[in-house]
C-alpha cells in the first residue's frame, strides 16, 4: 500500500511537471520571425559565452513565443527549458512600484507623501517623497552598486539593517535635483508596502498581481535559493572558466530584486501592462511618465521602469542583475510587443543585447526609402554585383572588379543583418550624408553614403563600427 501510494505520487508529480512544461511552451510566432529571434539568441550566447537564455515574446498584446537556448547547468549538462526559473533581479522593482500604486488606488497613501510618514528615522524623511524613491531622485545612497557579491553580503541581513546603514547617511544630493540609481530606494518602498498593507510584500504581490495574472512560477529567491529544476547561476573571473556563482545572504535583495520566475510568467506581466489590466489607467500613466528633476531635466525613468521614445515608439524597459543572473525586459507600448530575456551569468549584457535586437524584429518596423535602397545595394554587394544606374561616375569608378570582389568576400559570409538602420544624416557638399548601422550578433558595421539631389549615389562605404 505504501509503495503504491509512492508510485501514484510520483506519477502525479511527473504529470504536473509535464503540464507545467506544456503551459510554459508557446509557439504561435511567425516562423520567419522565430528563425530571426532564434538566430539572435543563439549567436549572442555563442559570442558572449553566457550559458543559457530563456525568452518570451508578446506580439499584438498576446504571448506568442517562448524558447530556451544553451545550458541551464554545465555539470551535469542540462539544457535550458522554458519552464525553468531565473532570478529577474531589478525587474522586481516594477512590481514593488505597482504595489505602491495599488495602495494609492486604495486611498492608503499618496506618491507625494513623505517617506518619513511611514518609515521613521530616515535622513530627511520629511523631505523625500515616495515618488522620489520610486524614480531614484531621492538622494539615498545605493547599498549595492557593485556587479559582484561582496563578502559581507554572504551573511544574512534585514531590510531594517540596510536602512540603518545606508538610508541614515547624509543624502548624496538634494532630493529631486539629480537622478542616481539606488537599490536603497526600493528597500524603503518595500518597507512602506508592508507597513501600509499589513502584509508581507510577497503576500501582497501574490494576492494582487501574481494570482490574478495566473503567474504560478514566481519564487522569492531572497528567502530561498532556486531549486535543482531551475537554471544554475554562473560567473567568471576575467576570461576564466564559468563557475557556480555565490548566493547572496538572506535579506539583501528584498523589494529591490527578490523575484525569480520563468520568462513565460514575466511576459504575462508584460501582457497585462499592455492591456492595463492590473492597475487603473492613471496609475500606468504615472508609472510610465518620465519623472523630471526640479531643473526640468528629463531622467528617462518613471516609477520602477526606464521610459524612452525610440524612433517615435514609446518603450518601457528595465534590466536586472543579481549574483549569477542578468535579465532584461523591453515593452514597446505603442506596438503591443514585449521581449523578456533571462540569462544565467552575471556581469554580461547578453540579455539586453538579445532583447534590443529582437524587439524591433518582432515589431516589424518598416524600413525608410533610404534604408531600403541601402539594404538592397548591400544584398547585391554580398553577391558581387551592383546596379551602376544608381551610381554617380566617381562611385561607379570606385567599384572596380577588385572592390566588388572584396565587398563580396567580406560581406557574403556574414549573411542577413539582424538590423539595418539609418542613425544620422546631414547636408554637405551639396549632397545628403547618411550613416547606417548594420548589426550582427557578433559585430556592428557602419555604412556611410552621399546622395545628390537627383538621387545618384556619390559614396557607399562600409567599415567596422567604432
Amino acid at each position: 500500500m505504501k509503495l503504491r501510494s509512492q508510485w501514484i505520487g510520483t506519477v502525479i508529480a511527473l504529470w504536473l511537471v509535464s503540464v507545467s512544461a506544456l503551459a510554459q511552451s508557446v509557439d504561435t510566432l511567425n516562423p520567419v520571425l522565430q528563425n530571426r529571434v532564434d538566430r539572435i539568441a543563439s549567436q549572442v550566447l555563442e559570442q558572449t559565452g553566457v550559458p543559457s537564455a530563456s525568452i518570451a515574446i508578446i506580439e499584438h498584446g498576446k504571448l506568442a513565443y517562448t524558447h530556451a537556448y544553451g545550458k541551464a547547468r554545465l555539470q551535469p549538462s542540462i539544457p535550458a527549458t522554458p519552464q525553468m526559473r531565473y532570478s529577474i533581479g531589478s525587474i522586481s522593482k516594477q512590481f514593488t512600484a505597482a504595489a505602491i500604486l495599488l495602495l494609492q488606488e486604495q486611498g492608503k497613501l499618496s506618491l507625494d507623501d513623505a517617506v518619513g510618514k511611514y518609515v521613521p528615522g530616515l535622513t530627511r524623511g520629511d523631505d523625500v517623497t515616495i515618488r522620489q524613491i520610486l524614480s531614484h531622485t531621492s538622494g539615498y545612497q545605493d547599498y549595492w552598486p557593485e556587479d559582484y557579491v561582496m563578502t559581507p553580503m554572504l551573511k544574512p541581513t534585514t531590510a531594517q539593517q540596510i536602512l540603518d546603514t545606508w538610508a541614515k547617511k547624509p543624502l548624496d544630493f538634494q532630493p529631486g535635483t539629480q537622478w542616481q540609481y539606488s537599490n536603497t530606494n526600493y528597500v524603503i518602498a518595500g518597507a512602506i508596502v508592508e507597513r501600509v498593507s499589513g502584509e508581507k510584500l510577497m503576500d501582497f504581490l501574490e494576492e494582487h498581481i501574481f494570482h490574478p495574472l495566473g503567474v504560478e512560477s514566481v519564487w522569492n529567491s531572497d528567502e530561498t535559493k532556486l531549486t535543482q529544476a531551475d537554471a544554475t547561476a554562473y560567473y567568471r573571473h576575467a576570461l576564466g572558466p564559468l563557475r557556480v556563482a555565490p548566493k547572496e545572504g538572506r535579506g539583501w535583495m528584498f523589494s529591490a530584486g527578490e523575484l525569480a520566475m520563468t520568462a513565460h510568467d514575466l511576459a504575462l506581466w508584460d501582457a497585462s501592462v499592455l492591456a492595463e489590466s492590473v492597475l487603473k489607467p492613471e496609475s500606468y500613466n504615472q508609472m510610465f511618465t518620465d519623472v523630471k528633476l526640479k531643473s526640468g531635466k528629463e531622467t528617462h525613468y518613471g516609477l520602477g521602469v526606464q521610459v524612452e521614445t525610440r524612433d517615435g515608439h514609446r518603450t518601457i524597459e528595465h534590466s536586472g542583475e543579481v549574483s549569477g543572473f542578468v535579465s532584461d525586459n523591453v515593452v514597446l507600448i505603442d506596438d503591443g510587443v514585449a521581449v523578456a530575456v533571462l540569462t544565467n551569468q552575471d556581469a554580461v549584457g547578453a540579455a539586453s543585447t538579445i532583447a534590443h535586437l529582437a524587439a524591433p524584429v518582432v515589431a516589424g518596423y518598416p524600413l525608410t526609402a533610404p534604408e531600403q535602397q541601402a539594404l538592397d545595394i548591400y544584398h547585391g554587394l554580398q553577391q558581387g554585383r551592383i546596379d551602376r544606374s544608381l551610381l554617380a561616375s566617381n562611385l561607379s569608378d570606385y567599384f572596380t572588379p577588385e572592390a566588388l570582389a572584396d565587398f563580396q568576400s567580406s560581406l557574403a559570409p556574414l549573411g542577413e543583418p539582424l538590423t539595418f538602420k539609418q542613425v544620422g544624416d546631414q547636408l554637405r557638399g551639396g549632397m545628403t550624408f547618411r550613416a547606417f548601422r548594420i548589426t550582427y550578433p557578433d559585430r556592428r558595421l557602419m555604412l556611410t553614403t552621399y546622395t545628390y539631389p537627383d538621387g545618384m549615389l556619390e559614396q557607399y562605404l562600409i567599415a567596422p563600427a567604432e
